[in-house]
C-alpha cells in the first residue's frame, strides 16, 4: 500500500520532490543521531562512566539509530524486504565502502581484540541470523509459502539475537574491566549541563523518527515510480544513507590517525545492526523473509571472511591501502550486480 506521502509525490507527478525530500530525511537522521550521541554522552560523562564505555555503548548505539529507526517503520509498514535490505545492505556497505575509504585515507591498524573476537562475531551474528529466517530451506517449514514469503523472523528468533547481544554487552563489559580506564582521556566529550542533555536526546530521538518517517516513505516512493523493488532500494539508498554517519566517524578517525575506532566502529556496528536492531525490530512487528536475499548473506559472509584474511595475513592486524582498495571495488561490483539483477 502506498503510503499518503507516496500519493502526494505522484498527484503533483514530481519525482525531484521525493528525491529532495529523501536527503531532507537523511539530513534529519544525520543530525538527530548528532543530537542523541552527544547528549547521551554528556550526561553519561556528568554520572562518571568512561569514555571507553561512551564509545562502545552510546556512540555506537547513536551510529546505529538511523538503521533502527528505518528497519523497524519498514517492517510496521510491512515494507518487509526494505526492512532486512537495510540492515543486510548497511552491514555490507559498513565492510566494503566504509572500512576501504577510512583504509585508502590511512591503513589501518586493529586492536588485537578486534582481528580475534570483534570480526569472527559479526560473522557468527550474520550467520545466526541466516540460519534464523531460512525456514524452509533448512527446516522444510512452508508455513509462510502462502504469502509469498520462505521463512520469517519470529517473536522467538528476535528474542534469540537480543539474549545474544546482552552475552555480547557482558562480553565488552569484562572486556572493558579487564582493560582498566587507563585508555580515559577525558578528551572528546564536550559536557553540557543536565537540562541541555536532557533536551538534546529527546530532540535527537524526535528527529530521529520524523526523519526515519521521510526516508522510508520518499525510497519506496521512488523505487515504485522507477520500477525498482524494495529490496534494490533497501540495500543501496538506505543502506548507505542509513549509514552516513558510521561513514563519517570513520573516515574522520582515519584521518585522525585513531585507527582503532575506524575499524571498530564499523565492526561494532555490525554486529549492533543484526543482534539489537533485527532483534527488537522483530520483537515489535515478526519480519516475513524472502530467500532471494539470500545471496547478500553470502556477499556480506564473503567480505566478513576477505576482512579476516587481511587482518591475519602479510601485515597482520593491519588493512593497508591496497587491501582497503579491494574491499572498496568489491563493493562497487556487488552494487553493479544488484542493478543488473533488477
Amino acid at each position: 500500500m502506498i503510503s499518503e506521502i507516496q500519493v502526494w509525490f505522484f498527484s503533483f507527478d514530481s519525482i525531484w520532490i521525493a528525491t529532495l525530500l529523501l536527503l531532507v530525511g537523511f539530513g534529519i537522521l544525520i543530525k538527530g543521531a548528532d543530537f542523541l550521541v552527544d547528549g547521551a554522552s554528556s550526561a553519561a560523562k556528568r554520572f562518571g562512566v568512561s569514555d571507553l564505555t561512551i564509545g562502545l555503548t552510546v556512540v555506537a548505539f547513536g551510529t546505529s539509530m538511523p538503521e533502527l529507526i528505518v528497519s523497524l517503520l519498514s517492517a510496521l509498514d510491512g515494507k518487509n524486504d526494505a526492512s532486512f535490505g537495510n540492515v543486510i545492505g548497511s552491514n555490507n556497505f559498513n565492510l566494503m565502502f566504509i572500512l576501504g575509504i577510512a583504509g585508502i585515507i590511512y591503513p589501518l591498524v586493529v586492536h588485537q581484540n578486534t582481528v580475534r573476537y570483534e570480526i569472527p562475531i559479526s560473522l557468527f551474528a550474520a550467520v545466526v541470523l541466516w540460519v534464523l529466517v531460512n525456514d524452509s530451506l533448512l527446516w522444510g517449514d512452508n508455513s509462510q509459502a502462502a504469502s509469498g514469503y520462505d521463512g520469517i523472523l519470529s517473536t522467538v528468533d528476535s528474542i534469540i539475537l537480543l539474549g545474544i547481544f546482552c552475552l555480547f554487552l557482558w562480553f565488552v563489559y569484562l572486556t572493558m574491566k579487564s582493560a582498566g580506564s587507563s585508555s580515559d582521556n577525558g578528551d572528546g566529550v564536550k559536557i553540557f549541563s543536565m537540562y541541555a542533555s536532557v533536551a538534546m536526546i529527546i530532540a535527537g530521538l524526535a528527529m530521529l523518527i520524523a526523519g526515519g518517517k521521510v526516508v522510508v516513505d520518499s525510497a519506496i516512493g521512488i523505487a515504485h515510480h522507477y520500477g525498482l523493488s524494495e529490496k534494490l532500494i533497501g540495500l543501496t539508498i538506505l543502506a548507505a544513507g542509513t549509514s552516513l554517519p558510521e561513514l563519517a566517524t570513520s573516515a574522520v578517525a582515519a584521518y585522525r590517525k585513531n585507527t582503532d575506532i575506524a575499524i571498530g566502529n564499523v565492526v561494532g556496528s555490525n554486529i549492533f545492526n543484526i543482534f539489537f536492531i533485527l532483534g527488537f525490530t522483530g520483537l515489535v512487528n515478526p519480519i516475513p523473509y524472502h530467500a532471494t536475499m539470500n545471496s547478500d548473506f553470502y556477499v556480506l559472509f564473503g567480505a566478513t571472511i576477505i576482512l579476516m584474511l587481511f587482518m591475519f595475513t602479510i601485515n597482520t592486524k593491519k588493512l593497508d591501502r591496497w587491501e582497503a582498495a579491494i574491499l572498496l571495488t568489491l563493493y562497487l561490483a556487488y552494487t553493479l550486480y544488484l542493478i543488473g539483477m533488477e
